[in-house]
């Protein structure tokens, strides 16, 4: 039976989380694996932390040089987070040969290629699995189980805070200020939740599983962003009687020659897409391959135990097979020459605006949208039927909801600051993409 030391660099929810998995099932290792898993070495501040979880006190360590050096850690994982002391870190224990297993999707986003060099040369394994969406096993997918296919596209719901942000405000009609406090409340959002309702942690993960899925270099300086500030609950009200649910989207497309499109929005989605009952803190990835055809993988997309089960399942995938696996692309900084990144993308619009009650009005705005070679294939107009919340935002004007047939993203964007300009327009008040 092989034998493998694990270090583990942090002990927070996650790093405890794994351990506490790594222990209670070393056993079910041993007997369906065929390999002893053991914690050899932690490396952590707050000493009583680590006792409480029932770790020997000579493991405990607050030296990085002295977890890298102990001969008996074969396999060290990192689930301190962020770049910095993180990526430090890691490089020490990749230049020492070790194997390392991450959660860190912003240090692999952004320092990838500098860490697969460094593997390469020391023959160490890099995995990541827990790094994207949770406990779904969305990268073992792509790198094991669709490499008969040519991947045309991904979408998913890869943010657990803002899906359960979104759900609320659908279910109970609430306001994202009131939600967010609720979220943060229960832990679903940190005290400072920009990288999640703003978009990075959504961005920073698709990044990896586009570069993985569409076999070439996505940077993250190549994924368009937005976030779910702005989002009214009078949108998600509409969009509800239009038969949509909304969803912050992370949207991946691969044309084959060479075109790649990236981009984290908040998004309208028909009520039978399998992304729209997806909700709470729940992630989902819908898959689009060639000859496969429709994929989509489910399940929790953070926690201690959902991260840690992928964490868990890297070490054992590390120790149970001999040759370690890297990228299938040119791996650099930079995408390779020849990958042309879209930013002009074709969508449908859902578009909101407040609007003087007057006759004409809908006829100006006709016009400006006639100019861009923009169509509309669904409008509603409120008049006397709309409720107080309704009433309390536009005043004595109306609102008036269009959603457009698909266009270009820049012909929007003109058009919109074209209508903003009308004298009979109160206000443009929201422009959200609706995805087939």
């Amino acid at each position: 039976m092989k034998t493998i030391g694990v270090a583990i660099l942090g002990l927070g929810v996650v790093g405890g989380g794994t351990y506490k998995i790594l222990t209670e099932h070393r056993d079910f290792y041993r007997r369906t694996q065929n390999v002893d898993i053991s914690v050899e070495s932690v490396l952590e501040i707050n000493r009583e932390r680590a006792l409480a979880l029932g770790i020997e006190e000579s493991k405990i360590s607050d030296n990085i040089a002295e977890v890298v050096s102990n001969p008996n850690v074969d396999i060290v994982v990192e689930v301190i987070g962020g770049v910095e002391p993180a990526k430090s870190f890691v490089l020490a224990a990749l230049h020492s040969g070790k194997t390392v297993v991450t959660s860190n999707k912003e240090l692999f986003c952004k320092y990838w290629y500098e860490l697969e060099k460094v593997a390469r040369r020391t023959n160490a394994g890099l995995y990541f699995e827990a790094s994207c969406v949770g406990g779904v096993p969305i990268i073992r997918t792509l790198i094991d189980g669709m490499q008969a296919n040519v991947v045309h596209s991904l979408t998913g719901i890869i943010n657990g805070t803002t899906n359960y942000i979104l759900t609320r405000m659908t279910r109970e009609g609430l306001g994202f200020d009131e939600v967010l406090r609720e979220a943060q409340a229960l832990g679903y959002a940190e005290k400072d939740p920009t990288a999640d309702v703003d978009g990075f942690d959504a961005a920073y993960k698709l990044s990896i599983l586009a570069s993985l899925a569409f076999h070439t270099k996505v940077p993250l300086e190549k994924v368009y962003r937005e976030g779910i500030r702005g989002i009214s609950s009078l949108d998600i009200a509409y969009g509800e009687e239009l038969g949509y649910v909304l969803k912050l989207l992370a949207i991946g497309k691969n044309d084959g020659g060479g075109k790649v499109e990236v981009r984290v929005h908040p998004a309208f989605i028909r009520k039978d897409h399998p992304l729209a009952s997806v909700n709470d803190s729940f992630n989902a990835v819908f898959l689009q391959g060639d000859s496969v055809g429709d994929v989509m993988l489910y399940g929790r997309g953070a926690g201690a135990l959902p991260t840690g089960s992928a964490i868990v399942s890297d070490i054992i995938y590390a120790a149970t097979h001999g040759e370690h696996k890297y990228a299938t692309f040119k791996n650099t900084q930079l995408p390779e020459k020849g990958v042309r990144f879209v930013t002009d993308f074709n969508s449908r619009y859902y578009i909101r605006f407040t609007a003087h009650d007057r006759a004409g009005v809908l006829a100006k705005v006709a016009g400006v949208f006639a100019k861009y070679n923009i169509s509309i294939v669904d409008f509603i107009q409120k008049g006397e039927d709309i409720d107080r919340a309704q009433r309390e935002e536009s005043g004595d004007n109306i609102p008036v909801i269009l959603i457009t047939h698909t266009t270009s993203e820049f012909s929007v964007r003109r058009a919109v600051s074209r209508i903003a300009a009308l004298e009979d327009i109160v206000k443009v008040n929201s422009v959200i993409r609706v995805e087939n």
